[in-house]
């Protein structure tokens, strides 16, 4: 059993080790300036010192690729995210600034992989509704902390959760991205403020009773 349960731990090691350098070697190219859609899996194989065929031993083709990696990259953002909470004692606008300010640096770490994801979810369904599931996933987080704030008395009951939440995510989450890609991080920290303070300020702690028209 223990033999058995150690060639499974070094097969999986094999496979990750693998799986980083096709990666690392995908990230290389588009910073090159090539666009995934000109890339061929001859030319990720060849980049990653490996032949086609170990490629498709791991990988279905180079969409399964960018759907592995954009997983990762999500996950990644969305522990950064599930973090933050308004009434902890690093909460608060400060707390939220500073957590968009780690997003977007974790994005730019990754721009080229965040630029493919967007050029390929253009025309590639697969790819589009794997993204609008990670945005979703944001979305009911946000849904259930605003809704632990309303119960507590401290953001206003007249608010949509979900519909909040969905446009938290969908304008910060176009704003990161145009901020991680296009960016030289000058003004990162100065974005996320502003992002924070003018969601903390239009939702979270929205003064109550406000004009309906």
């Amino acid at each position: 059993m223990a033999s058995t349960t150690r060639r499974r731990s070094t097969a999986a090691d094999r496979r990750t080790a693998l799986e980083e350098r096709i990666v690392s070697a995908l990230e290389e190219l588009l910073r090159d300036g090539l666009t995934y859609t000109e890339l061929s899996v001859e030319q990720i194989a060849k980049a990653a010192g490996i032949s086609r065929s170990t490629f498709y031993l791991y990988f279905r083709d180079k969409v399964d690729v960018l759907l592995r990696v954009s997983g990762a990259l999500r996950s990644q953002s969305y522990e950064i995210a599930a973090a933050w909470r308004p009434s902890a004692p690093d909460g608060g606008a400060e707390g939220l600034a500073r957590t968009y300010e780690l997003i977007i640096r974790h994005y730019r770490e990754h721009a080229a992989l965040l630029s493919a994801i967007h050029e390929v979810a253009a025309y590639d369904p697969v790819v589009r509704d794997s993204w609008a599931d990670h945005q979703n996933r944001f979305v009911d987080n946000l849904v259930t902390i605003l809704r632990e704030e309303q119960r507590a008395g401290r953001t206003p009951a007249d608010i949509d959760p979900r519909l909040a939440a969905s446009v938290i995510v969908q304008g910060g989450g176009a704003v990161i991205t145009r901020q991680a890609v296009g960016g030289d991080g000058g003004e990162d920290a100065v974005v996320a403020r502003e992002l924070a303070y003018g969601y903390w300020h239009g939702v979270y702690r929205r003064p109550a009773g406000r004009p309906t028209s």
